[in-house]
């Protein structure tokens, strides 16, 4: 797959949250000119690494790394079982190149990928009782801020463990990975207008219990948007 997957394989990612829980989702703008320019990039990337240019498959690679940890790390919940699914998703993505309509979003068709292997891979692993990881993710800040990122970060990950899996998957596409829900839905094989209302039940949801934790009035303010 390239210098970037190997390079990337061998360092430890970070998964992390950032939230909105406005009960209200906002309306989607039609698409921005920065989502034309990386539809076109990709495309020409895809157009020339089935020409056999390995350097474009690895701009790929280095462009959706994180966002494919990030979407895997949701779905199998381990943080290497994540990289293991991630660098399968790439490589049945290099495989399954030619079947790409190059002028769609690259993004959510390789997260389509990493969702359909990521299912597969908690099916064939599901004797493992481990639990899933809860923080993850950094190495040496100070002690007090340490402290405070472990509290927080295990506030959002008990409110995204009240979520159903389908929920906290679309709840990061949308709020971490920026996605719409017409790419949440061609991914999940959902209806836009399903993805909605389950991104709407789930920050109702979230809301509720983020106000348990710290007080309604703080939910609101530390983690609207």
């Amino acid at each position: 797959m390239g210098q970037a997957a190997r390079r990337w394989a061998e360092r430890r990612a970070r998964p992390s949250v950032t939230l909105s829980v406005s009960a209200n989702v906002p309306a989607e703008p039609s698409a921005s000119p920065e989502r034309l320019a990386a539809t076109e990039r990709d495309g020409a990337l895809v157009a020339r690494a089935r020409a056999g240019d390995a350097s474009a498959f690895d701009a790929l690679v280095r462009t959706y790394m994180e966002q494919a940890f990030r979407v895997a790390f949701r779905v199998v919940g381990h943080r290497e079982d994540a990289e293991d699914l991630v660098q399968e998703a790439f490589l049945a993505a290099y495989q399954y190149l030619d079947s790409f309509e190059v002028g769609r979003p690259f993004g959510p068709w390789l997260m389509r990928i990493v969702v359909n292997r990521g299912a597969n891979l908690r099916r064939s692993r599901a004797r493992r009782s481990t639990e899933p990881e809860t923080e993850g993710v950094s190495e040496a800040p100070s002690a007090l801020e340490e402290s405070e990122r472990r509290d927080m970060g295990r506030v959002l990950q008990d409110a995204l463990g009240t979520l159903s899996e389908r929920q906290r998957l679309i709840v990061t596409l949308f709020d971490v990975d920026g996605m719409t829900s017409a790419e949440i839905g061609e991914l999940m094989e959902l209806a836009p207008g399903t993805v909605r209302w389950h991104l709407h039940e789930a920050r109702r949801q979230l809301r509720g219990v983020l106000g348990r934790f710290l007080g309604d009035d703080d939910a609101e303010r530390r983690f609207d948007a």
